[in-house]
């Protein structure tokens, strides 16, 4: 992505440009609330000292993953009984037009990257409130950035150590001192929202994983996985799309829906793609699950489509629309000016898997993708749903 890797390599380099025009607007309080915040909750025996519950072996990925969601939900909580603690004017001291200037610009900046790469996504942002929709984009910005390091151009140059300086420029940004223009945007969300550093770390992770690992034994390490590379995104985004105040749902139901979401996205990316990451080593289905449908690696190398494999996707797809399903419950639950983007995002990804159905289950040499003419449908009706609340027993009864 051209643009936006150029401080990767070397986090340093122009570095003391935006710390020394940014660091002293972006906003001190935030921070501090965070870590005040984090320091009084209490959590059930099984988090680690680092609060990084998904490194406990002992238990399924399920397990962990659920207390990380646990941990996020509880953090929402507990900024939502700070008075102000959300209010951008409270928390900002602006010393400086300059420096207020620098962080529009590093905003608009990161509103062009997500309007060039996920074009439906940003017009849904649109319908946002201006800081919701700026903080979104500073986040979805540091995703792309994050998934390029090993997906990207410069791939082949990434290694472990670049990661771990790539997770310590995060903490840094986390901190107040951002390194460029995208961290300065990522840095001021972090201070207005009550956003964990542990999904972004998490994600990291991910990234680690796909250096070491091209094969997963069964759906618990796959599902560790999916959970680390766009699990994630829905823990980091929740905080600043924000719940609705009409909203009975627990926050820990709403964060488990937006897990859920992102767990969608990345089974339907991997079943898309299986072609794709078989030409480059790389297996992300189950090999359990494989051999149980009397398959192997040498089919999918092979990449001929038979009754097998149409079985074997069949149950893929099933699991990923079950996801889909469990994502729906919470996106009633968000702020409505959030909805829009969400339901369209869930609706086109879960057209996908359609698309592979209507390829004959050929995901070796055939990409399944939605059309412009189907995505233009979409857009309405995903916004008719943004703006209905849950339905009705009613409605219920009647569908039934």
């Amino acid at each position: 992505m051209s643009g936006v890797l150029l401080w990767v390599v070397s986090p340093k380099e122009n570095a003391s440009l935006f710390s020394s025009s940014l660091f002293s607007f972006i906003s001190r309080n935030g921070i501090q609330k965070r870590l005040q915040i984090s320091s009084r909750l209490k959590f059930p025996t099984g988090f680690s000292a680092a609060a990084n519950a998904v490194a406990n072996p002992s238990r399924s990925s399920e397990e962990r993953v659920y207390e990380v969601v646990l941990k996020q939900a509880a953090l929402v909580r507990e900024q939502k009984r700070d008075d102000g603690a959300l209010d951008f004017k409270k928390n900002v001291d602006r010393d400086g037009m300059m420096n207020w200037d620098l962080l529009n610009v590093a905003y608009d900046r990161c509103g062009e990257v997500c309007a060039e790469y996920a074009k439906t996504f940003y017009l849904g942002t649109l319908l946002m409130t201006p800081e919701r929709r700026r903080a979104v984009w500073a986040i979805y910005v540091w995703c792309r950035r994050t998934d390029e390091l090993v997906d990207g151009p410069n791939a082949s140059h990434i290694s472990p150590k670049a990661l771990d300086r790539w997770e310590q420029r995060l903490i840094d940004t986390f901190e107040g001192r951002p390194y460029d223009m995208y961290d300065a945007a990522l840095s001021d969300t972090v201070a207005k929202y009550p956003v964990d550093i542990q999904p972004f770390e998490d994600m990291i992770e991910g990234m680690r994983m796909d250096l070491r690992k091209s094969r997963y034994d069964n759906f618990d390490e796959l599902y560790l996985y999916c959970y680390y590379v766009a699990g994630t995104v829905g823990l980091m985004s929740v905080p600043v799309m924000g719940i609705s105040p009409d909203s009975k749902a627990s926050t820990e139901s709403v964060y488990n829906a937006a897990l859920a979401l992102g767990m969608a996205n990345q089974l339907t990316n991997i079943l898309r793609d299986v072609g794709e990451d078989a030409r480059r080593g790389r297996i992300y289905l189950p090999q359990d699950e494989l051999k149980q449908a009397g398959l192997s690696d040498d089919d999918i190398f092979l990449g001929k489509v038979t009754d097998k494999w149409r079985n074997f996707m069949k149950g893929q797809i099933k699991r990923a629309r079950m996801f889909f399903d469990e994502a729906e419950k919470g996106i009633r639950e968000l702020n409505s000016a959030s909805r829009w983007p969400v339901w369209a995002s869930l609706m086109l990804y879960r057209q996908i898997l359609d698309a592979i159905e209507a390829n004959d289950y050929n995901n070796f040499t055939q990409r399944a993708y939605v059309g412009k003419a189907k995505k233009l449908i979409s857009l309405p009706i995903a916004y008719g749903r943004a703006i209905m609340g849950p339905p009705s027993k009613l409605t219920q009864l009647v569908r039934r």
